[in-house]
Protein backbone atom coordinates (compact mmCIF):
# COMPACT_ATOMS: atom_id res chain seq x y z
CA UNK A 1 0.00 0.00 0.00
CA UNK A 2 2.81 2.25 1.05
CA UNK A 3 4.56 1.68 -2.15
CA UNK A 4 1.51 2.36 -4.50
CA UNK A 5 0.94 5.63 -2.45
CA UNK A 6 4.58 6.51 -3.12
CA UNK A 7 4.22 5.56 -7.23
CA UNK A 8 0.93 7.89 -7.21
CA UNK A 9 2.08 10.71 -5.33
CA UNK A 10 5.49 10.99 -7.75
CA UNK A 11 2.82 10.64 -10.78
CA UNK A 12 1.20 13.14 -9.67
CA UNK A 13 3.83 15.79 -8.65
CA UNK A 14 5.43 14.62 -12.32
CA UNK A 15 2.02 15.64 -14.07
CA UNK A 16 2.41 19.25 -12.66
CA UNK A 17 5.66 20.46 -13.47
CA UNK A 18 7.53 21.72 -16.37
CA UNK A 19 10.88 19.87 -17.11
CA UNK A 20 12.46 23.00 -17.01
CA UNK A 21 15.54 24.39 -15.51
CA UNK A 22 16.51 28.13 -14.04
CA UNK A 23 19.25 29.18 -16.42
CA UNK A 24 22.50 31.53 -15.44
CA UNK A 25 20.87 34.54 -16.57
CA UNK A 26 17.62 33.90 -14.67
CA UNK A 27 19.46 33.43 -11.42
CA UNK A 28 21.54 36.74 -12.45
CA UNK A 29 18.14 38.67 -12.80
CA UNK A 30 17.17 37.19 -9.04
CA UNK A 31 20.05 38.67 -7.76
CA UNK A 32 19.91 42.16 -9.47
CA UNK A 33 16.57 42.35 -7.93
CA UNK A 34 17.94 41.67 -4.63
CA UNK A 35 20.58 44.05 -4.76
CA UNK A 36 17.61 46.09 -5.73
CA UNK A 37 16.25 45.27 -2.58
CA UNK A 38 18.67 47.31 -0.89
CA UNK A 39 18.56 50.09 -2.93
CA UNK A 40 14.55 50.93 -2.10
CA UNK A 41 15.92 50.30 1.54
CA UNK A 42 18.60 53.15 1.33
CA UNK A 43 16.37 54.97 -0.76
CA UNK A 44 12.90 55.11 1.99
CA UNK A 45 13.05 58.32 3.86
CA UNK A 46 13.08 58.04 7.88
CA UNK A 47 11.70 60.09 10.50
CA UNK A 48 13.55 62.76 12.65
CA UNK A 49 11.79 64.59 15.32
CA UNK A 50 13.21 67.71 17.73
CA UNK A 51 13.91 66.50 21.32
CA UNK A 52 10.90 68.09 22.76
CA UNK A 53 8.99 66.18 24.90
CA UNK A 54 4.85 66.79 25.26
CA UNK A 55 3.27 64.96 28.29
CA UNK A 56 -0.17 63.82 27.75
CA UNK A 57 -0.54 64.37 31.41
CA UNK A 58 0.29 67.87 31.34
CA UNK A 59 -2.94 68.54 29.00
CA UNK A 60 -5.24 66.61 31.45
CA UNK A 61 -4.81 62.68 30.11
CA UNK A 62 -5.89 61.11 33.71
CA UNK A 63 -4.76 57.25 33.37
CA UNK A 64 -6.48 54.29 35.55
CA UNK A 65 -9.94 55.72 35.56
CA UNK A 66 -12.75 54.03 33.22
CA UNK A 67 -14.96 57.04 33.37
CA UNK A 68 -12.57 59.73 31.72
CA UNK A 69 -12.17 60.15 28.25
CA UNK A 70 -8.66 61.18 27.62
CA UNK A 71 -8.75 61.61 23.49
CA UNK A 72 -9.18 65.44 23.91
CA UNK A 73 -5.93 65.99 26.03
CA UNK A 74 -4.37 63.57 23.94
CA UNK A 75 -4.81 65.32 20.93
CA UNK A 76 -4.36 69.03 22.37
CA UNK A 77 -0.87 67.57 23.34
CA UNK A 78 -0.54 66.01 19.31
CA UNK A 79 -1.51 69.38 18.21
CA UNK A 80 0.52 71.77 20.19
CA UNK A 81 3.52 69.68 19.67
CA UNK A 82 2.87 69.98 16.01
CA UNK A 83 2.30 73.44 15.74
CA UNK A 84 5.62 74.02 17.90
CA UNK A 85 7.39 72.40 15.16
CA UNK A 86 7.60 68.93 16.58
CA UNK A 87 8.88 66.41 19.02
CA UNK A 88 7.50 63.68 20.90
CA UNK A 89 4.12 63.31 23.08
CA UNK A 90 4.89 60.88 25.48
CA UNK A 91 1.83 58.32 27.22
CA UNK A 92 3.29 57.43 30.05
CA UNK A 93 2.42 54.27 32.14
CA UNK A 94 -0.87 53.51 32.88
CA UNK A 95 -4.06 53.09 31.24
CA UNK A 96 -6.38 55.64 29.16
CA UNK A 97 -9.47 55.05 28.04
CA UNK A 98 -9.66 57.33 25.07
CA UNK A 99 -12.04 57.85 21.91
CA UNK A 100 -10.20 58.36 18.31
CA UNK A 101 -6.83 60.28 18.12
CA UNK A 102 -5.50 62.44 15.37
CA UNK A 103 -2.17 62.06 14.18
CA UNK A 104 0.00 66.03 13.01
CA UNK A 105 2.87 66.32 11.09
CA UNK A 106 6.76 66.04 12.95
CA UNK A 107 4.76 64.19 15.95
CA UNK A 108 6.14 60.64 17.58
CA UNK A 109 3.42 59.78 19.74
CA UNK A 110 4.94 57.41 21.78
CA UNK A 111 4.11 55.18 24.62
CA UNK A 112 6.15 53.83 27.51
CA UNK A 113 6.49 50.47 29.26
CA UNK A 114 3.02 50.07 30.90
CA UNK A 115 1.21 52.62 28.97
CA UNK A 116 -2.12 51.43 27.57
CA UNK A 117 -4.41 53.01 25.34
CA UNK A 118 -7.54 51.36 25.48
CA UNK A 119 -10.48 52.68 22.65
CA UNK A 120 -13.70 52.54 23.55
CA UNK A 121 -16.24 50.64 21.74
CA UNK A 122 -18.99 53.72 22.14
CA UNK A 123 -19.48 53.75 18.15
CA UNK A 124 -20.42 57.85 18.41
CA UNK A 125 -17.08 58.91 19.22
CA UNK A 126 -16.08 57.77 16.10
CA UNK A 127 -18.58 60.43 14.34
CA UNK A 128 -18.25 62.53 12.46
CA UNK A 129 -17.28 60.45 9.35
CA UNK A 130 -13.43 60.87 7.91
CA UNK A 131 -12.61 59.92 4.46
CA UNK A 132 -11.22 56.96 3.90
CA UNK A 133 -10.90 53.40 2.01
CA UNK A 134 -12.78 50.34 2.86
CA UNK A 135 -12.18 47.32 1.89
CA UNK A 136 -10.16 49.02 -1.21
CA UNK A 137 -13.49 51.03 -1.72
CA UNK A 138 -13.25 55.52 -1.07
CA UNK A 139 -15.78 56.47 1.41
CA UNK A 140 -16.62 58.45 4.40
CA UNK A 141 -16.64 56.18 7.94
CA UNK A 142 -15.97 56.10 10.78
CA UNK A 143 -12.98 57.83 11.97
CA UNK A 144 -10.22 55.12 12.47
CA UNK A 145 -8.82 54.46 15.67
CA UNK A 146 -5.67 56.56 15.19
CA UNK A 147 -5.80 58.95 12.06
CA UNK A 148 -3.84 60.84 9.99
CA UNK A 149 -4.64 62.52 6.63
CA UNK A 150 -2.02 64.68 4.74
CA UNK A 151 0.56 64.12 7.38
CA UNK A 152 4.41 64.45 7.20
CA UNK A 153 7.14 63.03 9.29
CA UNK A 154 4.66 61.01 12.22
CA UNK A 155 5.20 58.36 14.12
CA UNK A 156 3.65 55.80 16.61
CA UNK A 157 6.90 54.54 19.20
CA UNK A 158 7.40 52.94 22.49
CA UNK A 159 6.78 49.34 24.25
CA UNK A 160 2.93 50.53 25.19
CA UNK A 161 -0.29 48.54 24.23
CA UNK A 162 -2.78 50.43 21.89
CA UNK A 163 -5.89 47.70 22.56
CA UNK A 164 -9.06 48.46 20.33
CA UNK A 165 -11.45 46.51 22.56
CA UNK A 166 -12.63 45.21 19.66
CA UNK A 167 -14.60 41.68 20.97
CA UNK A 168 -17.93 40.13 20.15
CA UNK A 169 -19.91 42.61 22.66
CA UNK A 170 -18.28 45.40 20.87
CA UNK A 171 -17.63 45.68 17.47
CA UNK A 172 -17.32 42.00 16.08
CA UNK A 173 -20.56 41.34 15.75
CA UNK A 174 -21.11 44.22 13.24
CA UNK A 175 -19.37 41.78 10.25
CA UNK A 176 -22.51 39.98 10.15
CA UNK A 177 -21.61 36.72 11.23
CA UNK A 178 -23.36 34.72 14.40
CA UNK A 179 -19.65 33.34 14.79
CA UNK A 180 -18.86 36.94 16.44
CA UNK A 181 -21.63 37.72 18.48
CA UNK A 182 -24.42 38.92 15.58
CA UNK A 183 -27.79 38.05 15.87
CA UNK A 184 -31.05 38.98 13.43
CA UNK A 185 -32.30 42.62 14.18
CA UNK A 186 -28.52 43.79 14.83
CA UNK A 187 -26.26 46.17 11.93
CA UNK A 188 -24.29 43.88 10.26
CA UNK A 189 -21.70 45.00 7.12
CA UNK A 190 -23.12 41.69 5.32
CA UNK A 191 -26.33 42.43 5.79
CA UNK A 192 -26.38 45.90 4.26
CA UNK A 193 -23.50 48.06 4.24
CA UNK A 194 -21.07 46.29 2.34
CA UNK A 195 -23.00 45.84 -0.48
CA UNK A 196 -24.18 49.15 -0.51
CA UNK A 197 -20.75 50.49 -0.86
CA UNK A 198 -19.73 48.07 -2.98
CA UNK A 199 -22.63 49.15 -5.36
CA UNK A 200 -22.08 52.68 -4.78
CA UNK A 201 -18.21 51.92 -6.58
CA UNK A 202 -19.85 49.86 -9.10
CA UNK A 203 -22.36 52.49 -10.68
CA UNK A 204 -19.93 55.13 -10.13
CA UNK A 205 -21.57 57.40 -7.06
CA UNK A 206 -19.56 60.13 -5.97
CA UNK A 207 -17.45 59.84 -2.80
CA UNK A 208 -19.21 62.58 -1.27
CA UNK A 209 -22.33 60.90 -1.44
CA UNK A 210 -21.11 57.44 0.12
CA UNK A 211 -21.17 58.17 3.32
CA UNK A 212 -21.51 54.98 5.81
CA UNK A 213 -23.67 55.26 8.96
CA UNK A 214 -24.31 53.20 11.94
CA UNK A 215 -26.91 51.27 10.16
CA UNK A 216 -23.86 50.56 7.59
CA UNK A 217 -21.94 48.87 10.27
CA UNK A 218 -18.24 48.97 8.55
CA UNK A 219 -16.06 49.17 11.24
CA UNK A 220 -13.32 51.54 11.65
CA UNK A 221 -9.61 50.46 11.83
CA UNK A 222 -7.07 50.72 14.91
CA UNK A 223 -4.34 52.74 12.10
CA UNK A 224 -5.57 54.44 9.11
CA UNK A 225 -2.55 56.85 7.72
CA UNK A 226 -3.81 58.15 4.45
CA UNK A 227 -1.63 60.29 1.81
CA UNK A 228 0.60 60.89 3.96
CA UNK A 229 5.04 60.48 4.19
CA UNK A 230 7.36 59.43 6.22
CA UNK A 231 6.14 57.33 8.65
CA UNK A 232 7.02 55.24 11.54
CA UNK A 233 5.64 52.49 13.93
CA UNK A 234 7.74 50.70 16.38
CA UNK A 235 7.53 48.30 19.30
CA UNK A 236 3.94 48.89 20.59
CA UNK A 237 2.31 46.12 21.00
CA UNK A 238 -1.61 46.32 18.74
CA UNK A 239 -4.38 44.39 19.93
CA UNK A 240 -7.96 43.64 19.13
CA UNK A 241 -8.78 45.97 15.85
CA UNK A 242 -12.49 46.36 15.19
CA UNK A 243 -11.35 45.74 11.88
CA UNK A 244 -7.76 45.77 9.93
CA UNK A 245 -4.45 46.92 12.66
CA UNK A 246 -2.24 49.04 10.16
CA UNK A 247 -4.08 50.08 7.25
CA UNK A 248 -1.31 52.73 5.21
CA UNK A 249 -3.12 54.56 2.30
CA UNK A 250 -1.94 56.44 -0.59
CA UNK A 251 1.20 56.59 1.58
CA UNK A 252 5.26 56.60 0.96
CA UNK A 253 8.40 55.86 3.04
CA UNK A 254 6.92 53.61 5.63
CA UNK A 255 9.08 51.83 8.46
CA UNK A 256 6.68 48.67 10.62
CA UNK A 257 9.25 47.45 12.96
CA UNK A 258 9.53 45.66 15.84
CA UNK A 259 5.53 45.51 16.05
CA UNK A 260 3.11 42.96 18.01
CA UNK A 261 0.14 42.37 16.82
CA UNK A 262 -2.44 40.34 18.22
CA UNK A 263 -6.37 40.39 16.19
CA UNK A 264 -8.73 37.53 16.31
CA UNK A 265 -11.47 39.17 14.79
CA UNK A 266 -13.47 38.88 11.62
CA UNK A 267 -11.04 41.14 8.97
CA UNK A 268 -8.41 41.26 11.29
CA UNK A 269 -5.67 41.79 9.03
CA UNK A 270 -2.45 42.79 10.36
CA UNK A 271 -0.87 45.45 8.30
CA UNK A 272 -2.35 46.34 4.84
CA UNK A 273 -0.33 48.57 2.68
CA UNK A 274 -3.02 50.07 -0.12
CA UNK A 275 -1.27 51.80 -2.51
CA UNK A 276 1.35 52.64 -0.98
CA UNK A 277 5.44 52.53 -2.56
CA UNK A 278 8.48 52.41 -0.19
CA UNK A 279 7.50 50.36 2.51
CA UNK A 280 10.08 48.38 5.12
CA UNK A 281 8.13 45.63 7.23
CA UNK A 282 10.90 43.98 9.81
CA UNK A 283 10.91 42.08 12.99
CA UNK A 284 7.36 41.91 13.59
CA UNK A 285 5.06 39.46 14.85
CA UNK A 286 1.56 38.45 13.61
CA UNK A 287 -0.97 36.72 14.77
CA UNK A 288 -4.31 37.54 13.18
CA UNK A 289 -7.88 36.46 12.37
CA UNK A 290 -7.29 36.82 8.51
CA UNK A 291 -3.98 37.74 6.70
CA UNK A 292 -1.18 39.02 8.50
CA UNK A 293 0.12 41.01 5.56
CA UNK A 294 -2.17 41.91 2.99
CA UNK A 295 -0.94 44.16 0.00
CA UNK A 296 -3.56 46.46 -1.72
CA UNK A 297 -4.18 48.92 -4.33
CA UNK A 298 -7.97 49.48 -4.55
CA UNK A 299 -11.03 47.31 -5.75
CA UNK A 300 -12.68 47.20 -8.96
CA UNK A 301 -13.53 50.58 -10.86
CA UNK A 302 -12.24 52.66 -7.66
CA UNK A 303 -8.77 51.01 -7.92
CA UNK A 304 -8.93 51.68 -11.75
CA UNK A 305 -9.98 55.17 -11.35
CA UNK A 306 -6.95 56.21 -9.44
CA UNK A 307 -4.38 53.55 -10.73
CA UNK A 308 -2.00 53.79 -7.65
CA UNK A 309 -0.57 50.83 -7.16
CA UNK A 310 1.82 49.81 -4.45
CA UNK A 311 5.36 48.91 -5.23
CA UNK A 312 8.51 48.64 -3.21
CA UNK A 313 7.95 47.01 -0.64
CA UNK A 314 10.22 44.98 2.20
CA UNK A 315 8.75 42.21 4.32
CA UNK A 316 11.92 40.47 6.47
CA UNK A 317 12.51 38.69 10.08
CA UNK A 318 8.80 38.50 10.92
CA UNK A 319 6.84 35.65 12.49
CA UNK A 320 3.65 34.64 11.20
CA UNK A 321 1.11 32.52 13.45
CA UNK A 322 -2.30 32.35 12.77
CA UNK A 323 -3.77 33.58 9.81
CA UNK A 324 -5.47 33.37 6.13
CA UNK A 325 -1.57 34.11 4.66
CA UNK A 326 1.44 35.02 6.01
CA UNK A 327 2.32 37.33 2.81
CA UNK A 328 -0.27 38.37 0.54
CA UNK A 329 -1.13 40.34 -2.14
CA UNK A 330 -4.78 40.68 -2.68
CA UNK A 331 -7.68 40.93 -3.21
CA UNK A 332 -8.19 44.47 -3.92
CA UNK A 333 -5.39 45.24 -5.67
CA UNK A 334 -6.55 46.80 -9.00
CA UNK A 335 -4.27 49.12 -9.28
CA UNK A 336 -1.33 46.08 -9.58
CA UNK A 337 1.86 45.53 -7.73
CA UNK A 338 5.26 45.50 -8.23
CA UNK A 339 8.32 44.69 -6.73
CA UNK A 340 7.98 42.44 -3.54
CA UNK A 341 11.08 40.90 -1.07
CA UNK A 342 9.96 38.72 1.32
CA UNK A 343 12.98 37.12 3.09
CA UNK A 344 14.62 35.48 6.33
CA UNK A 345 11.06 35.48 7.68
CA UNK A 346 9.22 32.14 9.93
CA UNK A 347 6.11 30.86 9.86
CA UNK A 348 3.95 27.94 12.23
CA UNK A 349 0.77 27.54 12.83
CA UNK A 350 -1.90 25.04 12.13
CA UNK A 351 -4.53 27.82 11.66
CA UNK A 352 -1.97 29.98 9.07
CA UNK A 353 -3.85 28.74 5.60
CA UNK A 354 -0.71 29.83 2.73
CA UNK A 355 2.62 31.19 3.37
CA UNK A 356 2.64 33.29 -0.02
CA UNK A 357 -0.59 33.64 -1.15
CA UNK A 358 -2.09 36.39 -4.37
CA UNK A 359 -5.53 36.49 -5.06
CA UNK A 360 -7.77 38.48 -7.40
CA UNK A 361 -10.67 38.12 -9.80
CA UNK A 362 -11.84 39.49 -12.98
CA UNK A 363 -13.54 42.04 -11.19
CA UNK A 364 -9.90 43.73 -10.29
CA UNK A 365 -7.81 43.46 -13.61
CA UNK A 366 -4.07 44.94 -12.74
CA UNK A 367 -0.87 43.30 -13.41
CA UNK A 368 1.14 41.75 -10.59
CA UNK A 369 4.60 40.86 -10.74
CA UNK A 370 8.37 40.92 -9.64
CA UNK A 371 7.96 38.92 -6.56
CA UNK A 372 11.00 37.57 -4.70
CA UNK A 373 10.88 35.40 -1.68
CA UNK A 374 13.62 33.39 -0.38
CA UNK A 375 14.80 32.11 3.46
CA UNK A 376 11.01 31.17 5.10
CA UNK A 377 11.40 28.38 7.49
CA UNK A 378 7.55 27.26 7.64
CA UNK A 379 6.62 24.54 10.27
CA UNK A 380 2.93 23.99 8.70
CA UNK A 381 0.34 26.09 6.93
CA UNK A 382 -2.81 24.60 5.93
CA UNK A 383 -3.65 24.87 2.89
CA UNK A 384 -0.51 25.87 0.61
CA UNK A 385 3.22 27.18 0.51
CA UNK A 386 2.68 29.19 -2.93
CA UNK A 387 -1.29 29.59 -3.56
CA UNK A 388 -2.17 32.08 -6.55
CA UNK A 389 -5.60 32.54 -7.01
CA UNK A 390 -7.49 34.36 -9.92
CA UNK A 391 -10.75 32.97 -9.23
CA UNK A 392 -11.01 34.87 -5.98
CA UNK A 393 -14.75 35.81 -4.48
CA UNK A 394 -16.10 33.85 -7.36
CA UNK A 395 -19.91 35.18 -6.96
CA UNK A 396 -18.76 38.71 -6.18
CA UNK A 397 -21.20 40.97 -8.16
CA UNK A 398 -19.49 43.03 -10.23
CA UNK A 399 -18.52 43.93 -14.31
CA UNK A 400 -16.24 41.09 -15.37
CA UNK A 401 -13.97 42.29 -18.59
CA UNK A 402 -10.96 43.30 -16.09
CA UNK A 403 -8.71 39.79 -16.68
CA UNK A 404 -5.54 40.29 -13.85
CA UNK A 405 -2.23 39.33 -14.72
CA UNK A 406 0.41 37.82 -12.74
CA UNK A 407 4.22 36.86 -13.13
CA UNK A 408 7.49 37.10 -12.46
CA UNK A 409 7.45 35.11 -9.00
CA UNK A 410 10.21 33.60 -7.28
CA UNK A 411 10.54 31.46 -4.49
CA UNK A 412 13.93 30.31 -3.16
CA UNK A 413 14.98 28.51 -0.26
CA UNK A 414 11.78 27.85 1.42
CA UNK A 415 11.08 24.56 3.83
CA UNK A 416 7.80 23.96 4.96
CA UNK A 417 7.32 20.36 6.83
CA UNK A 418 3.46 19.87 6.44
CA UNK A 419 0.91 21.24 4.23
CA UNK A 420 -1.97 19.99 2.12
CA UNK A 421 -0.20 21.26 -1.41
CA UNK A 422 3.02 22.48 -2.51
CA UNK A 423 2.15 25.22 -4.91
CA UNK A 424 -1.49 25.97 -6.27
CA UNK A 425 -2.36 27.76 -8.81
CA UNK A 426 -6.06 28.97 -10.11
CA UNK A 427 -5.98 30.45 -13.09
CA UNK A 428 -8.61 31.68 -15.32
CA UNK A 429 -10.25 28.82 -18.06
CA UNK A 430 -8.79 29.20 -21.15
CA UNK A 431 -6.05 31.67 -20.51
CA UNK A 432 -2.56 31.40 -19.22
CA UNK A 433 -2.81 34.67 -17.19
CA UNK A 434 -0.27 33.62 -15.07
CA UNK A 435 3.26 32.98 -15.81
CA UNK A 436 7.28 33.10 -15.06
CA UNK A 437 6.40 31.57 -11.64
CA UNK A 438 9.74 29.73 -10.26
CA UNK A 439 10.22 27.75 -7.27
CA UNK A 440 13.95 26.73 -6.61
CA UNK A 441 16.15 24.84 -4.13
CA UNK A 442 12.96 24.33 -1.73
CA UNK A 443 11.74 21.67 0.17
CA UNK A 444 8.06 20.94 1.07
CA UNK A 445 7.43 18.06 3.69
CA UNK A 446 4.31 15.90 4.66
CA UNK A 447 2.90 17.79 1.72
CA UNK A 448 -0.52 15.48 1.04
CA UNK A 449 -1.50 16.16 -2.63
CA UNK A 450 1.49 17.43 -4.27
CA UNK A 451 0.94 20.54 -6.72
CA UNK A 452 -1.86 21.14 -8.39
CA UNK A 453 -1.64 23.98 -11.49
CA UNK A 454 -4.06 25.17 -13.43
CA UNK A 455 -4.42 28.48 -16.28
CA UNK A 456 -0.70 28.72 -16.08
CA UNK A 457 2.53 28.40 -18.24
CA UNK A 458 6.09 28.12 -17.71
CA UNK A 459 6.12 27.11 -13.96
CA UNK A 460 9.80 26.14 -13.56
CA UNK A 461 11.17 23.95 -10.12
CA UNK A 462 14.01 23.68 -10.01
CA UNK A 463 15.82 21.73 -7.18
CA UNK A 464 12.06 21.30 -5.52
CA UNK A 465 12.12 18.24 -3.26
CA UNK A 466 8.41 17.05 -2.38
CA UNK A 467 7.95 14.26 0.39
CA UNK A 468 11.87 13.36 -0.36
CA UNK A 469 11.11 13.17 -3.91
CA UNK A 470 13.30 15.33 -6.23
CA UNK A 471 10.33 17.14 -8.70
CA UNK A 472 11.45 17.69 -12.35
Amino acid sequence: MRLFQTIFLATLLMANVAPKTLQASELKTQAAAWKEAADIEKNIERTRFPKRDYNVRHYGAVPNDTNVLNHESINNAILECSLNGGGRVLVPAGRYVTGPIRLRSNVNLHLEAGAVLLFSPDKNLYLPQVLTRWEGVDCYNYHPMIYAYGETNIAITGKGIIDGQGSNDTWWSMCGSPRYGWKPGMPGQNVSGRNRLLRSAEEGLSIDKRIMGHEDALRPQLVNIVRSNRILIEGVTLLNSAFWVIHPLLSENIVVKGVTIINDGPNGDGCDPESCRNVLIEDCFFDTGDDCIAIKSGRNNDGRKWKVPSENIIVRRCHMKNGHGGVVIGSEISGGYKNLFVEDCTMDSPNLDRVIRIKTNTCRGGLIEDIYVRNIKVGQCREAVLKINLLYESRENCQRDFPPTVRRVFLDNVKCEKSRYGVLIAGLPDSDNVYDIKVSNCVFNGVERGNSVSGAREVVYDNLLINGQPVK
